[in-house]
């Protein structure tokens, strides 16, 4: 909160929103520290790390609403929330109508709460989920250097600054090249940060569509970054080269950014008469936006031909890699999910072989497979029951849908009533409080928050 406080004196706004707001959340926490510090366990079992995780999310959410509430930018609280929670899970759906009427102080906490969010998925990633036996995210661990799978390992400090260094990296190259065009140093770092999160929140009202080509290929590049794997850029700054070709999920990324980028560059020239550059960008910006769960829009592909945006819609489903700041169901899934597919129809034939399913030349255990089709079910299920209950309180169908894989894969825009050019401010208390809940339930990889929500867990 204090470093926005430059902004605000630079552009002569009222200091007191987020100073007060610093010093409140400030103090809280000392007491916070002064008083369960003490009793702070080095290394916490599943149980707290449960807790820790789902709480951390939720409590940081409601500190962050408070330079919203003091500025007056966002003066109901409901709303408020909605704005940082999206933004804490890099959600990046919105809530306010004219965003460059907001203070610049606030636009940048805005954004900052999407730096801070990627921030921490990244050890929610790379450090927990994969101890904690969350939907198959073991298998990220045999990728790590330094980490065993069975506890959680003293390294994971080291490991999480390893891949912070790495973000913060990226964040600083992105504000540079984008400073270098046509951006000013307030824009430049509002929309890296939202960049390397893949959170999506801009300083314009038009998202990224205001801005020239030069920018809008500096994001593409730096969100195909952000929805990479952290550890295959840690092997990239190591020169370990043949781990990154050797890499499935990068692969099966890569390829679906190019297939899909294609299809849509071809659809929009035969289709929406657009030029060849104009269709390839924003094809290209359009694909890696959605497929990485970042949000950003430079075109309102609502508008495009059914057979070109059903293919984004489809996009939706995927999310980006495991791993990488992107949300959603997470392409190794996919993988895993195709592949276990493609031998059980190997095992009808031949019952009595041994077929195991392999990742990256590894056998992959039966407990990996089954949290994947586990994770699987659950994400259908819990999509299909947020459909139902926004088509219950009044949304049509097609924004029923829209708003639950938006919100639920933390992609932001979604389609219909929440599409590109739309956003959440119309819907009513109770549907972004149910909205909320979602983002933070894509975010948190279900099991986490369904666990501690489960009475089960509160008994000793």
């Amino acid at each position: 909160m204090l470093t926005g406080l430059p902004f605000a004196w630079f552009y002569e706004e009222p200091l007191f929103p987020l100073l007060l707001s610093a010093l409140f959340t400030g103090t809280i926490g000392l007491v916070f520290l002064l008083k369960i510090g003490k009793n702070y366990k080095k290394n916490i079992g599943k149980r707290e790390g449960y807790l820790i995780v789902a709480l951390t999310w939720v409590v940081i959410s409601f500190f962050g609403t408070l330079p919203f509430l003091l500025s007056g930018s966002i003066p109901n609280f409901t709303d408020a929330f909605f704005e940082t929670i999206s933004g804490l899970t890099t959600t990046g759906a919105s809530i306010l109508t004219d965003i460059e009427s907001v203070p610049k102080s606030i636009l940048y906490w805005r954004s900052m709460t999407h730096w801070i969010g990627g921030m921490g998925i990244i050890v929610l990633t790379v450090a927990i989920l994969p101890f904690l036996g969350i939907g198959g995210m073991q298998l990220m661990v045999a990728e790590m250097p330094g980490l065993q799978p069975d506890k959680l390992h003293p390294r994971i400090t080291a490991t999480a600054k390893r891949f912070w260094g790495i973000y913060v990296l990226f964040t600083v190259a992105e504000v540079l090249l984008l400073w270098a065009g046509e951006m000013d140093f307030f824009d430049s770092v509002n929309h890296s940060f939202a960049t390397m999160a893949t959170g999506g929140f801009s300083t314009k009202n038009n998202s990224i569509a205001g801005f020239g080509p030069y920018s809008q290929y500096i994001i593409i590049l730096f969100m195909i970054f952000a929805g990479t794997n952290f550890t295959l850029h840690y092997y990239a700054l190591h020169r370990q080269f043949n781990k990154i070709r050797e890499n499935q999920e990068f692969k099966v990324y890569l390829g679906i950014i190019a297939f899909v980028s294609i299809y849509v560059t071809i659809g929009l020239m035969l289709k929406m008469d657009s030029g060849i550059e104009q269709s390839f960008r924003d094809a290209l910006f359009t694909t890696v936006s959605i497929l990485t769960t970042t949000g950003f829009v430079t075109a309102n592909y609502i508008e495009w031909h059914y057979y070109i945006w059903i293919f984004i819609f489809a996009l939706m489903f995927i999310g980006g890699s495991a791993g990488s700041t992107g949300g959603g169901m997470k392409i190794i899934r996919h993988l895993l999910l195709v592949k276990n597919s493609w031998l059980e129809m190997k095992r009808a034939i031949h019952p009595q072989a041994i077929i195991p399913v392999k990742y990256n030349h590894k056998s992959v255990s039966k407990e990996i497979i089954s949290n994947v089709m586990a994770f699987f079910l659950i994400y259908v299920l819990i999509f299909a029951v947020g459909v139902f209950v926004l088509a219950l309180v009044g949304l049509d169908f097609e924004t029923s849908i829209g708003a639950t894989i938006a919100t639920l894969g933390n992609i932001g825009p979604g389609i219909s009533g929440v599409g590109p050019i739309e956003n959440y401010a119309s819907f009513s208390p109770f549907t972004k409080w149910f909205l909320s809940f979602l983002m933070l339930l894509g975010r948190l990889e279900l099991f986490t928050v369904l666990i501690v929500l489960s009475p089960a867990f509160w008994r000793r």
